[in-house]
């Protein structure tokens, strides 16, 4: 199999954070820092610990992807980013508290220098919080312009060869699409015109990939998964992932779901529900917000059970989803599930799961995955929706003429197959 050109990792890849002062990227980037000083272990990343089998069985290839797949290195990692607080991300890591001061500090200077770039904000968009540490433009088309040149600044200002933006920011405000998303000419008009449904997180995206940029949605607003993005993202041939990181709840719904459907298990009914503490759970607990997330969490089952094909086993399935806001819990999320199945002639059965997860612990090594293979993606060529990263979404961007695969080891195996085709290896399809 012909091999990929994937130029050469050299020079520093910066990874700008849309939210770094948030738990979840605080946690990535500590995290982050310690592992690569051999202070921890990034558990979780596929890039820094998983294997992937090459050629035939008999061969007893199983190199890490690390080592076999041209990453960028660690220790060439550069952070930084935006965030409505000023907080360094020392201090925004201590106010999270999900890692200990032990933890944090082995690696306080680090993350004492990164100092967040003022914000794009608009209170519209997260009834909840009330930045402080935002920017002021008189057009939202100014205030893109102004993270563009952020985007320059740290580039130069840190001697950076590359440049990946994640979104690790809060959820915005549920928004349908509409006529502005369609075509790259009509976005621009409705950002210049200040646009009320032209959300922070679409200047972020437009920004990075005007700039050259690779952009990764974290969280479930439209803001790349709009046909204009697509049409940039071609257009500057520049990578573009999302929506919404798969960490607690959603993972095991894309992990029990194709068991059933593969044994042919019956389901009547799913309730979901989830306690959470943490900045993101403030901010789930308005509607608006949470409806961007429902969206997200509710496409999952029907994807995968295809209700259409098996009416008999999935055409009336009954799905509740719910997040409440618990101060106490903090980061530490329990989602706790009540699952109605049925059996041989439909006799009833129950499944109920309760994951004591910490969002921010399962989230940190998706980020690193994310933004390492996005650098490679860029390296390599790819332009536009990286369906191949769809392992990582609760609501994976996909071509419009596709559908999108939710079944967890589907996406593995799609995942690492690209990751073969790269390097000029022969694809698994485990027939052998």
């Amino acid at each position: 199999m012909e091999k990929v050109q994937v130029k050469e990792a050299k020079g520093k890849l910066g990874v700008l954070v849309v939210g770094v002062g948030g738990a979840v990227a605080s946690t990535f980037i500590a995290g982050t820092l310690i592992s690569r000083k051999g202070l921890g272990v990034p558990v979780g990343s596929i890039t820094q610990l998983a294997t992937m089998r090459l050629g035939k069985r008999e061969e007893n290839r199983f190199p890490k992807i690390k080592d076999a797949v041209p990453l960028a290195d660690l220790n060439d990692i550069v952070f930084g980013g935006w965030d409505l607080f000023e907080d360094d991300v020392y201090k925004a890591a201590k106010h999270a508290e999900v890692l200990t001061d032990e933890d944090l500090n082995k690696v306080k200077d680090e993350l004492s220098a990164i100092k967040p770039m003022k914000a794009v904000f608009d209170q519209n968009f997260v009834k909840r919080l009330h930045g402080t540490w935002v920017k002021q433009a008189p057009t939202k088309w100014d205030l893109m312009e102004q993270v563009r040149e952020d985007i320059r600044n740290f580039k130069k200002d840190n001697n950076c060869d590359r440049i990946v933006m994640i979104w690790c920011g809060s959820t915005e405000v549920f928004t349908p699409l509409g006529e502005i998303h369609k075509t790259l000419s009509s976005f621009e008009k409705a950002v210049k015109e200040n646009h009320a449904d032209i959300a922070p997180s679409n200047l972020y995206a437009y920004a990075a990939i005007a700039e050259g940029v690779g952009y990764i949605n974290g969280a479930p607003n439209l803001t790349v998964d709009i046909p204009a993005m697509w049409e940039f993202s071609a257009q500057k041939q520049v990578p573009i992932c999302g929506k919404d990181f798969k960490t607690g709840q959603t993972m095991l719904k894309t992990v029990l779901s194709p068991m059933f459907k593969t044994r042919m298990l019956g389901l009547s009914g799913w309730f979901s529900t989830n306690i959470l503490g943490n900045r993101d759970g403030e901010v789930l607990d308005d509607p608006g917000s949470f409806k961007t997330k429902e969206e997200s969490k509710l496409s999952v089952i029907d994807n995968i059970l295809q209700p259409e094909l098996y009416p008999e086993l999935y055409g009336n399935v009954y799905h509740k989803v719910r997040i409440n806001y618990y101060p106490p819990r903090k980061d530490n999320k329990e989602g706790w599930d009540n699952i109605d199945l049925f059996g041989w002639l439909g006799y009833p059965m129950q499944l109920k799961v309760d994951f004591l997860c910490r969002d921010s612990i399962l989230a940190a090594p998706l980020c690193l995955d994310l933004v390492l293979f996005s650098d490679l993606a860029q390296r390599a060529g790819m332009s536009g929706i990286q369906s191949w990263l769809s392992f990582y979404f609760k609501s994976p961007m996909h071509e419009k003429n596709q559908i999108a695969e939710h079944d967890l080891f589907i996406q593995y195996v799609k995942l690492k197959n690209t990751l073969r085709k790269m390097i000029g290896e022969e694809t698994v399809d485990f027939i052998d």
